[in-house]
C-alpha cells in the first residue's frame, strides 16, 4: 500500500524548498545586523513548559498542543510555540549570568498545533522568532518592531503597516480584567462554549474570539486605554515617540491582545497588502513580556523579554503569489557534458576540480547523447556548458558555450580558471561564489 505524508503536515521541495531557505537567509541576515544570535531548542519540552509559560486560557495549551506520555510515563509536547523553550534554555543554562544584557536570540523550525488544517495552514509548520530577554526597556520594544519590519521590507512585502496596542502592566491588567468581567457577564449565556472558559481563566481572551456574534459583542467591551497606569501609559508613548523618530508607520488599535497570555505592556502585529490592494492581515506578531524568566526558576530582578514570531508558509505563499520569488533559484553555473563513455573518467575529475574552484557543476553520470545532453542542461538552468571529447583531452582543451547567447570558445585545462573568472564577470580577487 502507498504511505503518505501524516494529514496536516507537508514535504517542501524543489523551488518551494529554496522560497523557504531564501526566507531563512534574509531573516537571520537581518537580525544579525542586530546581534541577535541563533538558538535551537528541542522540538519536544516537558508539557510543563508551555502550560507554564503560555497560559491555561490560551487556545493553544486548550486544544492545539501535541501531548502524549513517553515510556516513563512523562508527559511531554511537542513545541506549539517558539518563546517558552526559549526562555527555559536561557534559564537552564544560566546565561544571564555570564553574558551581558539583553540576551538576543533568534530562532527559525518546526512548531506543532493541532487545529483542523485549511489552505495554507499546517499542523506541522516552521516559525521564525526573536527574542530580546533581561532588560525592560522600550527601545528594545521598538527594536523588535524595527527588525520585524526590516525583515519583511528585505523580503520584497510592501504598503506594511504596524497595529500596535498596551496591554499594560499587572495592574492595568488586573483592573481591566475586572472591567472585562462586568461588561461580559449579562452576556454570557448566550457566546460561546470557548467565551464561557475564557471569562473565567482570561477575559482579555474573549477578545480574540472569532465568532462573529462575539466579535460583535466585544467591539462595545471595555477600552484597555482606560484602564493603563500612569507608568504603563508612559512607556507605551516612548515606544510610539521611538517609532515616530524612525518613520515607521503604526495605527494604535485597541482590540489587539495577541493570542498568548504571557504578553504585557506593548504587544503588535504586522499587517501588509498587496500590489492589487488586497489586504494580507497579519504576516507576524509579537510583543513584551514579565514574569516567563521566573516562571522557570530564572532572575526576577531581569524578569523582562519582547519578541515577536511568524510563520514562514504564510510568507511563502503570498510572496509566491506576488511572483517575489522568481531570482531564488539561482541555477547551475555549468553542466559537463562528456562526448563518449571513454571520456566520463577525466569529466568526473574535471567536475571536481572546477567545484574547488567555487563554481556549481553537475554531468550525467553514464553516456548520452548531444541532445538530451542540452535538455538537461536547460532543465537545470546552467549558465554553460562544458563539452569534453576524447579530443580535446588529448590537446588539454574544452569547449565552453554559453547556454543564453550560444556562443562557443575553445579553453586551455590549466587556465580554465581565468577563463571561468572572466566569463562569469569576476575580479581576480574572487567571485561570488567562495
Amino acid at each position: 500500500m502507498a504511505i503518505n505524508s501524516v494529514k496536516g503536515t507537508h514535504d517542501i521541495i524543489g523551488k518551494e524548498a529554496m522560497g523557504y531557505q531564501y526566507i531563512e537567509n534574509v531573516f537571520k541576515a537581518v537580525c544579525e545586523l542586530y546581534g541577535y544570535r541563533p538558538l535551537v531548542t528541542p522540538i519536544l519540552e516537558h508539557t510543563e513548559v508551555f502550560t507554564r509559560a503560555t497560559g491555561e486560557a490560551s487556545d493553544v495549551v486548550r486544544k492545539e498542543m501535541y501531548t502524549f506520555l513517553d515510556k516513563g510515563g512523562r508527559s511531554l509536547t511537542l513545541r506549539p510555540e517558539g518563546t517558552a523553550g526559549a526562555i527555559r534554555c536561557l534559564v537552564e543554562h544560566k546565561l544571564a549570568a555570564t553574558n551581558d544584557l539583553p540576551l538576543k536570540y533568534y530562532y527559525f523550525g518546526p512548531v506543532f498545533r493541532y487545529e483542523r488544517p485549511q489552505l495554507g495552514r499546517y499542523r506541522q509548520f516552521i516559525q521564525a522568532g526573536i527574542e530580546a530577554v533581561g532588560e525592560d526597556s522600550p527601545y528594545l520594544d521598538a527594536e523588535a518592531i524595527v527588525i520585524a519590519m526590516r525583515t519583511l521590507d528585505f523580503l520584497g512585502f510592501q504598503n506594511l503597516k504596524v497595529k500596535v496596542n498596551s496591554l499594560g502592566d499587572q495592574a492595568s491588567r488586573d483592573a481591566y480584567r475586572n472591567a472585562l468581567r462586568d461588561y461580559f457577564r449579562p452576556h454570557l449565556d448566550s457566546m460561546c462554549a470557548d467565551c464561557q472558559e475564557r471569562f473565567k481563566l482570561n477575559p482579555l481572551r474573549m477578545l480574540d474570539c472569532k465568532v462573529p456574534s462575539d466579535i460583535e459583542l466585544g467591539k462595545n467591551a471595555p477600552n484597555i486605554s482606560d484602564y493603563l497606569s500612569d507608568e504603563a501609559e508612559k512607556r507605551f508613548y516612548k515606544t510610539l515617540s521611538l517609532l515616530n523618530a524612525l518613520g515607521v508607520e503604526y495605527e494604535v488599535d485597541p482590540g489587539l491582545v495577541r493570542g498568548l497570555d504571557y504578553y504585557g505592556q506593548v504587544v503588535f502585529e504586522v499587517h501588509a497588502t498587496s500590489s492589487s490592494g488586497a489586504d494580507y492581515g497579519a504576516l507576524l506578531g509579537g510583543g513584551h513580556y514579565d514574569g516567563m524568566l521566573s516562571d522557570f526558576g530564572g532572575d526576577k530582578s531581569i524578569d523582562h523579554g519582547v519578541g515577536f514570531a511568524m510563520g514562514v508558509e504564510r510568507l511563502y505563499s503570498i510572496l509566491q503569489e506576488d511572483g517575489k520569488l522568481e531570482g531564488v533559484d539561482p541555477g547551475l553555473d555549468i553542466y559537463l557534458m562528456p562526448l563518449g563513455e571513454d571520456v566520463l573518467p577525466d569529466c568526473f575529475e574535471l567536475a571536481e576540480q572546477i567545484r574547488g574552484l567555487g563554481y556549481t557543476v553537475s554531468l550525467p553520470y553514464e553516456k548520452l547523447k548531444m541532445g538530451a545532453m542540452f535538455k538537461r542542461a536547460e532543465r537545470a538552468n546552467a549558465k554553460f556548458a562544458i563539452i569534453v571529447g576524447s579530443d580535446e583531452i588529448a590537446m588539454g582543451e574544452v569547449q565552453l558555450k554559453n547556454l543564453a547567447t550560444k556562443e562557443q570558445i575553445s579553453a586551455k585545462i590549466e587556465t580554465l580558471q581565468e577563463t571561468l573568472d572572466s566569463l562569469f564577470g569576476e575580479t581576480e580577487e574572487g567571485h561570488h561564489h567562495e
